[in-house]
């Protein structure tokens, strides 16, 4: 489907996965669509001997994807830990696209996420009508990918009640899901595993208990290391956006890009990007994913109501957004860190004209 607003990454990047596919001659585990290598290599890009450019999914240490995806070769699970926005979800997403051709077998996890969302529930039609029977059972994301041979993906486990929780311990040590009221189980297949996420910010929610814990291998995702390399991530990811919400690419998209990024650093280090100054931290997290969206929704501003032209006054009303989340405090962080950092900043009297104008 080309109308979709998001396509699955299975098939916004068949193309890649294709022609890694056809290329690879690395052993793969049972029911692997791709070797390990070809895996790490999809998410982290590359060129194949045919010439063919693999885009990077992922930017950030090779080493952190070459374990995840090891993990997911072995019989413990997987759990991606980071602050918000490290690309745990989309992570989580590309690698389920790569290792299962299948990235749909997705728990979200809420506080209110029952039981039957990670073991299976019932079509109680068929149930009042019949009786238990497989024509009855409901079998959940998990179920599936176990009988299938398949990754299933989990989001925020640390959201989902701890009874919920712990019902996974069977489903991963022993690899099969009892069903009691057919007197049968699902065993897994070889293929089967999961991959977790969870925000280290939401410690303290809903805590794993030590027995879960011990069946993950627990991979953390770093934030950009430097500002070259979010302001690369950013301007991937709003290009990809860009495209499938037809905006067109704006002249100054590069600069306003590394003025956002710039800003955003400075404040969640609470320190200049050249060491000199420290700045106040304000409660948001400021994170790469909210960049991406300041900006991208700086270009429908840009493109729709501006001159065509991606400028500071696009994309400062998204930042004041993105870091004034306590209207008193965080308006005072952000007041102080446009007067004492942006004002005297060559170059950016643009920006401290609008960043003052919508803080007015």
């Amino acid at each position: 489907m080309t109308d979709v607003l998001r396509q699955h990454a299975e098939d916004a990047f068949a193309g890649e996965l294709a022609a890694l596919a056809a290329q690879d001659d690395r052993p793969r585990p049972e029911r692997w669509k791709l070797s390990p290598w070809a895996v790490a290599t999809y998410l982290l890009g590359g060129e194949l001997p045919d010439g063919t450019r693999i885009t990077p999914k992922y930017i950030g240490p090779r080493r952190v994807v070459e374990v995840a995806v090891t993990t997911l070769a072995t019989d413990r699970a997987l759990l991606l830990l980071g602050v918000p926005g490290t690309a745990k979800t989309w992570v989580s997403e590309h690698l389920a696209a790569a290792i299962s051709g299948d990235s749909t077998l997705l728990v979200q996890g809420t506080a209110g996420t029952p039981e039957e969302a990670v073991r299976y529930g019932w079509n109680y039609a068929q149930l009042l009508t019949h009786g238990p029977s497989r024509d009855a059972l409901v079998p959940s994301p998990l179920m599936r990918a176990m009988a299938d041979g398949k990754l299933a993906r989990i989001e925020e486990l640390t959201r989902i009640p701890a009874d919920v929780q712990d019902s996974l311990i069977t489903i991963l040590s022993e690899k099969t899901l009892p069903v009691p009221e057919l007197g049968s189980e699902t065993q897994a297949v070889r293929g089967f595993n999961v991959i977790a996420t969870a925000n280290d910010r939401d410690r303290g929610v809903n805590e794993l208990s030590s027995a879960l814990r011990r069946r993950f291998n627990t991979v953390v995702l770093p934030l950009p290391g430097s500002l070259d390399e979010e302001v690369d991530i950013v301007t991937r990811r709003v290009n990809q956006l860009g495209r499938s919400l037809d905006l067109p690419e704006l002249p100054g998209g590069a600069e306003e890009i590394r003025r956002v990024v710039t800003v955003f650093r400075e404040l969640r280090a609470g320190l200049t990007v050249d060491g000199r100054t420290k700045v106040k931290t304000p409660s948001g997290t400021l994170s790469t994913a909210e960049a991406i969206s300041v900006v991208t929704n700086g270009l429908a501003l840009a493109t729709h109501f501006g001159d065509g032209v991606l400028r500071a006054g696009d994309v400062t009303a998204g930042i004041l957004g993105a870091v004034v989340r306590d209207p008193v405090a965080d308006r005072a962080v952000w007041r102080e860190y446009v007067e004492g950092v942006v004002r005297e900043r060559d170059g950016w009297k643009d920006f401290y004209r609008a960043a003052r104008e919508v803080t007015a």
